[in-house]
This record gives structure tokens, C-alpha cells and sequence, in this order.
């Protein structure tokens, strides 16, 4: 009886990788197990920097809302502390927004909370 290779199959998963590895430079987008080995990798980095990113982002929106306060004489933390206790829900991300595009709506949560 013959030998069942199923060259269909492997074909099609070979094809799928080396499609997936289009745009990489040389044979890093051309052969298979190059190819495959640098797509694994790719794919850990994807998922590592999505978390990374959300991080980077935290510490971006830190410093604008840490930089805008400041010029209002009031350091973030005190800032941070005193918009829980008068319960304004601004998140962060919304802060560090107002901080940068519209100082004077962020100078008046400032002054809302002193």
C-alpha cells in the first residue's frame, strides 16, 4: 500500500505561513522554516507589547496630567487623591486629554477639586 503524505494539507499549512511572512526581508519572507521561525517570534512580540502598551500609555497619560498640574501649583498625587474624595470621575486618559488639548477646561477641574 502506498505511503498517505497528505500533500494537500501540508501545502496549504506551508502556504498559509509563508503568506502570513509577506513583506519580510529576504528569505525571512521567502522560506518556509525561516519564515516560520520569524513569524513565531513576531507573534510573541504582539502579544508581550499589547500588554506593554497599555503600560507606556498609563505613564504617558501620568506625566501630561503630572505636567499640567503643576503649572496650577498642585503636584499629581495630591491631585489624584483630592479628585476621588470630591468623587469626579475623570479617568485618567480624559485628564491627560484636557491637560494638552483644553487647558482651561483642565484648570477648572483644578479649581473644582481645591
Amino acid at each position: 500500500m502506498p505511503r498517505s503524505v497528505n500533500a494537500v494539507a501540508s501545502r496549504r499549512r506551508r502556504k498559509k505561513i509563508l503568506k502570513l511572512a509577506k513583506g519580510y526581508y529576504g528569505s525571512r519572507g521567502k522560506v518556509y522554516t525561516i519564515a516560520k521561525n520569524t513569524l513565531e517570534k513576531g507573534l510573541q512580540y504582539a502579544y508581550r507589547d499589547r500588554k506593554t502598551k497599555k503600560r507606556e500609555f498609563r505613564a504617558l497619560w501620568i506625566q501630561r496630567i503630572n505636567a499640567g498640574a503643576r503649572q496650577h501649583g498642585i503636584s499629581y498625587s495630591q491631585l489624584m487623591g483630592k479628585l476621588s474624595k470630591s468623587n469626579i470621575g475623570l479617568n485618567r486618559k480624559v485628564l491627560a486629554d484636557l491637560a494638552m488639548n483644553q487647558p482651561e477646561a483642565f484648570k477648572a477641574v483644578i479649581d473644582a477639586v481645591k
